[in-house]
């Protein structure tokens, strides 16, 4: 008979507990959204009488529930490419090419992680109605490249520095050019990273509520996030239609999150022993 590992069960029993704490909020969410008036406040994580209703009510009673959608899809996809090309290219650059004032310009890009962006609303509100941003795509895909290239030139700069110089000067002695070997050599080279920054700013992206909220204000334009806030106010309150609204938002992500999981913590292993 094999021997018992008493040290790696303790383990899995420890981090089951972990995962039930964790799924807690979220599982209280999902059953929220399944509850009638009556039973809404019950302390208790599951209940008998549940209803489809406030699904139904959220999908009826939100007509532009799909120019929402798009809204997000819109914004979070341009995003998360424009961040990941120029994310990579600055790494390329403050890594491999003799910039005058790069450290200078690099500490300056970190300095921008400590600013949180309520700080940034009133200013960033105040550029889009300038540029006649408000109610437009660009108004949030702009300041969301600018505040999520800083946290992507960090991430990326760990596993630039692991690429060795000898495999880039190989390319070149062949006849590599800058376009090809950024292209062909170091972004393949990237590649754990890179899905590391894909998935934090979708994630960051698509759930981002406070600059929307100041930007959108056109019904058809706004985002996911911005939904959910008509069934929550002083005089009106629909906490079923509430959660339920949140529940659909979280769907996209959830799914999204699972079909790259294994991906984002290779990725982060990776740049953890590469460190």
């Amino acid at each position: 008979m094999k021997k018992i590992n008493i040290p790696q069960i303790l383990w899995i029993v420890i981090l089951v507990a972990v995962m039930i704490i964790f799924m807690v909020p979220l599982l209280y969410m999902i059953s929220m959204s399944f509850r009638t008036a009556d039973n809404m406040y019950i302390p208790s994580l599951f209940v008998a009488d549940m209803t489809i209703k406030n699904y139904v009510s959220v999908i009826r009673d939100n007509t532009n529930l799909i120019y929402n959608f798009l809204s997000s899809s819109i914004i979070t996809v341009t995003t998360v490419i424009l961040v990941t090309v120029f994310s990579a290219m600055a790494v390329f650059g403050f890594s491999r090419k003799n910039v005058h004032g790069k450290v200078f310009l690099y500490n300056l890009l970190l300095c921008t992680l400590m600013v949180p962006i309520s700080g940034l609303v009133i200013p960033l509100t105040q550029i889009n109605s300038k540029l006649g941003f408000i109610d437009s795509y660009f108004g949030l895909i702009f300041p969301y490249v600018a505040l999520g290239i800083p946290f992507a030139v960090t991430i990326l700069q760990g596993f630039m520095v692991a690429i060795p110089h000898e495999l880039e000067e190989a390319a070149t002695v062949d006849g590599c050019g800058i376009v090809r070997l950024f292209i062909q050599i170091v972004c393949p080279m990237l590649k754990p990273g890179i899905i590391v920054i894909v998935i934090w700013q979708f994630l960051t992206s698509w759930n981002e509520f406070f600059l929307a909220l100041c930007t959108m204000t056109n019904a058809r334009m706004q985002t996911l996030p911005l939904v959910a806030q008509q069934y929550n106010g002083s005089y009106f309150s629909q906490p079923g239609c509430l959660f339920a609204a949140l529940t659909i938002i979280t769907i996209p992500t959830l799914i999204f999150y699972a079909a790259v999981q294994k991906q984002f913590v290779k990725g982060l292993t990776t740049g953890a022993v590469k460190g």
